[in-house]
């Protein structure tokens, strides 16, 4: 069990953000555990052709068997949307001592050590170029594998999930927020607990006097339950599970968008049915139009709509605007109340 404890200072320092560069490492392991990660298929199998002429003995490798990752791979972000290049550069200047020695110890498993594979046991008494080549590999499977269409996508998931968690802090408070983020953690009286029933986990728990430096809270689409990690430079950081994850699949043929209760669309139609049903999970327009196949300017005409009913609230981020249910819409979606009329009925 790892302990957490905060103070008043802390909680006010305490911010969300996500990593690009995590989330390409992370992405490695629902190539190999396809029945935990059934979202992600779909995406792997249109890059298939593409990721076999990267650097796979490496990429691979980067995931050991018991799961863990080593450290210097996913550096601890320095803000809330690190920029993916500059992650990489971060990565490929790490010190060649704290290289072998993250790898090392992912391999040992918590106490179930793991025989270093070919590629990894030919470049470990080379640090220096093992972190250039990690680099190198990374930067290719972005580039033709992740950024062009899943990105985007992941990235909205991110963003619909800190919109959300703010949310949840501003109306539930720092109780509200940590019970919902993931079943493993849990607050009470300024300590934050955090149970994973991994054996090799298990073993490494400690108690950490968070003292003034806040706590980073990073939503990931890999994660099976809330992570930490304590042991880089820098304030404690807890990885969950993102909020709508489960939705990265849908639109491309395996997932498609939720269908809306028949009487909701009687009331309001059958397009706004459908999109109000689908904002369970924040969304972009132009997300929404690739997801259903429409043009971006039908959307937005029905958002226009739904928002001047009451039904959703947006939120900016950067230039782009995130649509999502309000609490009217989410009562309409369950069925417990009317609409205002819109403007254009």
């Amino acid at each position: 069990m790892f302990e957490f404890h905060l103070g008043v200072d802390d909680l006010a320092a305490t911010w969300f953000g996500y990593s690009a560069l995590q989330e390409a490492v992370l992405s490695v392991r629902a190539r190999r555990s396809p029945g935990r990660y059934p979202e992600q298929q779909p995406w792997i199998a249109r890059w298939q052709d593409r990721y076999e002429t990267l650097d796979t003995a490496l990429l691979e490798s980067m995931i050991a068997p018991v799961g863990f990752v080593p450290d210097f791979l996913t550096p601890r972000p320095l803000g809330p949307r690190p920029d993916f290049a500059a992650e990489v550069a971060r990565l490929a200047a790490t010190p060649a001592e704290v290289v072998r020695a993250d790898v090392l110890e992912a391999y040992r498993g918590g106490g179930k050590p793991s025989p270093l594979p070919p590629v990894l046991a030919a470049l470990i008494d080379r640090p220096e170029a093992l972190a250039a080549r990690a680099a190198e590999a990374l930067d290719a499977y972005w580039t033709r594998c992740l950024a062009p269409a899943w990105w985007p996508r992941a990235r909205s998931v991110l963003e619909a999930d800190i919109a959300y968690r703010g949310r949840m802090l501003s109306e539930r408070g720092a109780e509200g927020l940590f019970a919902d983020l993931d079943a493993r953690l849990t607050w009470h009286a300024g300590v934050l607990r955090l149970v994973d029933p991994n054996p090799a986990v298990k073993a490494v728990g400690t108690t950490v006097d968070v003292a003034g430096r806040g706590l980073v809270l990073l939503p990931t689409l890999f994660g099976l339950g809330a992570q930490t990690d304590v042991t880089q430079a820098g304030p404690p950081l807890v990885c969950y599970p993102a909020r709508g994850r489960a939705t990265m699949a849908e639109g491309l043929g395996t997932q498609q968008p939720p269908r809306a209760d028949a009487a909701l669309e009687g009331l309001i139609g059958a397009p706004r049915a459908r999109l109000l049903t689908m904002l369970a999970t924040p969304a972009s327009t132009t997300e929404l139009a690739q997801r259903l196949g429409v043009t971006p300017g039908g959307v937005s005409r029905h958002l226009g709509a739904l928002a001047a009913a009451g039904l959703l609230e947006r939120n900016r981020h950067g230039r782009r605007v995130l649509y999502g249910r309000s609490p009217l819409g989410d009562g309409l979606v369950a069925g417990a109340v009317a609409p205002r009329p819109s403007a254009d009925g």
